[in-house]
């Protein structure tokens, strides 16, 4: 059993919005623009920095300050490195107090340890997904964490798929994966050839040409989450 670890098993989405309610109210500059574009910018900027520190060719603690002096020149403000500083500290350091597993997450893994081996296939540093597995008590669970740094390869290559399998010692027809993403871990599992359900509780709308995917909304109850995983895959 394979899963994705951000908005999958881990609310990334809620520690990130508690993070950056408190650095909105940091500045006069970040208040005067409403909350929905504010953070609407700094998904932007994070989605381009982060597919850069998942490449290796920037730092995390660099991507991080990068990410703030970029939302600052967008507010019209040219900050300083110590306000850059400021913003940086106080989005990392709320967004550490407000990690927390997805609903339900705990409860499944629970229920699905007894019966398969569980492994969660990520992109980022390896030490920032171990946190977080460690912060949400997934570790007794979790029998292999692939990520991407130190497997060398990123979703949605089949290879950190196949990375995943060998270390648990399975089949890609024998495995099942579960993501948010529909590019990484979708048709990155197809392309593995492992079969995949697709977590969509943002309710987003599926791809023009969607494969034919059993779809999850909520990890809870776990009832209808193990009928789509060892049953028909019905819709939930």
């Amino acid at each position: 059993m394979l899963f994705d670890l951000d908005d999958t098993l881990f609310d990334h989405l809620h520690g990130a919005r508690c993070a950056l309610t408190s650095v909105h109210q940091l500045h006069a500059a970040f208040a005067a623009t409403p909350f929905a574009d504010f953070a609407r910018a700094h998904a932007r900027v994070l989605e381009h920095l982060h597919a850069r520190v998942v490449l290796g060719e920037i730092g995390i603690d660099e991507a991080r300050l990068a990410r703030f002096r970029a939302l600052f020149a967008e507010a019209g403000v040219e900050a300083g490195d110590d306000q850059v500083a400021a913003a940086a500290a106080a989005y990392r350091l709320n967004y550490i107090a407000a990690r927390r597993p997805v609903a339900g997450a705990l409860a499944l893994l629970e229920a699905l340890k007894p019966r398969v081996r569980i492994g969660i296939v990520s992109n980022n540093l390896w030490r920032e997904q171990q946190d977080k597995v460690d912060a949400c008590g997934f570790g007794p669970y979790v029998d292999a964490l692939v990520v991407s740094e130190e497997a060398g390869v990123a979703k949605p290559d089949p290879r950190i798929f196949a990375i995943a399998l060998e270390r648990l010692g399975a089949d890609a027809a024998e495995a099942v994966m579960i993501g948010d993403s529909w590019v990484n871990d979708i048709a990155g599992a197809a392309a593995a050839g492992v079969r995949s359900i697709w977590f969509n509780r943002s309710d987003l709308a599926p791809p023009a040409d969607p494969l034919d995917i059993p779809e999850l909304r909520a990890l809870e109850p776990a009832a209808p989450v193990l009928a789509a995983i060892f049953g028909s895959g019905t819709r939930s």
